[in-house]
């Protein structure tokens, strides 16, 4: 245990001196959370859109006040005598609305009328999102005509959203952008450290000393740990302090989870450096097998269901994916042990085989030396 904390030690301490690299393991963090968590956002709003209006009646002009009246629409003025089509070409508009001629008559008669909706579908979400919304507010304008007509639909639906009633994204991405943060910054430090000592052969100084491979691993793991649980701590206090973020159930599965990620990045990283003698591609190796990985395959943006199922396997293997679940259960849902019980388990399997790896390569090293 001496040798190890000598080494957990004489980490730290050039981690100290080097300021630069100290800016980097509790500064960028806290920098990379806000500028994800405050630039993407999954709420769509103020979407212009033009409305063609061929009956001018009193009934199409509040259909078209029910969308002025959403937060998803903005109904833009353009020329009349321009076709709805110059709208969307020009970028003046996202979509179209064309009410028919006869509008208010057909619906005054119990009759089914038309109202055609031209959508730019260049961004696919985007565009689904407005379908889905325009058919909202259509569904709502027709329960308005039928409380009038004094029947109501067969079915009321009547809507509740749990755990984040206020759809803000923030409640989303913030807690998912706590993991991506963690999975680059405490990695790439640790792996930095061995490829340096590999690069500038001052590894062959482990290799003549006293200090096994485990130890010698183990003291860099515990070090660089204790740097990412300074940047979980950052981290966290900034979510509150800027995205309101706080716990809502109980923390300790999310606490316990914090422990094991951390130990799973630290090991990737210590594993990378062990198996790349060289500083840039041992940059290059984090940088995609962690932070791209990490965002791209975790859940961070879109469900996991919705990956391709050719490469969806590579998810169950990325430890920000479960971190990502318990981070989201603590801050938003709160279902504690029952909701994410597995993951803790699934992290530290990961974290073992990755130290497993890391302690091959190292063995094999100084065997060889």
């Amino acid at each position: 245990m001496k040798r190890i904390f000598a080494q957990v030690r004489k980490e730290l301490t050039q981690i100290r001196r080097d300021r630069l690299a100290l800016v980097l393991a509790l500064v960028l963090p806290v920098i990379l959370l806000a500028l994800f968590g405050f630039a993407i956002s999954l709420t769509v709003t103020d979407l212009p859109i033009i409305v063609q209006d061929l009956d001018q009646s009193p009934l199409s002009r509040e259909y078209i006040d029910s969308f002025r009246q959403s937060l998803t629409f903005r109904v833009v003025a353009a020329p009349v005598d321009e076709p709805p089509m110059r709208a969307l070409e020009d970028g003046t508009a996202r979509a179209a609305v064309i009410i028919p001629e006869h509008f208010e008559r057909d619906l005054v008669r119990g009759q089914a009328t038309d109202v055609q909706m031209l959508v730019d579908a260049t961004d696919a979400n985007t565009a689904n999102i407005m379908r889905g919304a325009s058919s909202a507010i259509t569904q709502m304008f027709n329960r308005q005509l039928a409380r009038r007509a004094g029947s109501g639909p067969p079915i009321n639906v009547e809507t509740r959203l749990w755990y984040n009633p206020g759809r803000k994204s923030t409640d989303f991405m913030g807690p998912g952008m706590l993991a991506v943060g963690l999975a680059l910054f405490a990695p790439l430090l640790a792996a930095l450290s061995l490829s340096r000592e590999g690069e500038q052969k001052t590894i062959l100084q482990v290799y003549v000393s006293s200090i096994s491979a485990h130890e010698y691993l183990l003291g860099k793991i515990i070090a660089f740990w204790l740097i990412g649980l300074v940047q979980w701590v950052f981290a966290v206090l900034f979510s509150y302090l800027f995205f309101g973020l706080w716990f809502v159930g109980d923390p300790t599965p999310f606490i316990v989870g914090t422990v094991v990620y951390l130990f799973c990045n630290v090991t990737f990283g210590v594993m990378v450096g062990a198996a790349i003698p060289n500083q840039a591609a041992a940059i290059q190796a984090v940088q995609f097998g962690s932070f791209m990985l990490s965002f791209l395959l975790s859940g961070l943006i879109f469900p996991v269901s919705n990956i391709p199922a050719s490469i969806r396997w590579i998810s169950a293997i990325i430890p920000a994916r479960y971190y990502i679940e318990m981070s989201r259960d603590a801050f938003v849902r709160g279902g504690g042990w029952s909701a994410v019980w597995y993951a803790p388990i699934i992290l530290a399997v990961i974290g073992a085989v990755l130290f497993l790896r890391a302690w091959l390569a190292m063995r094999k090293m100084q065997v060889d030396a």
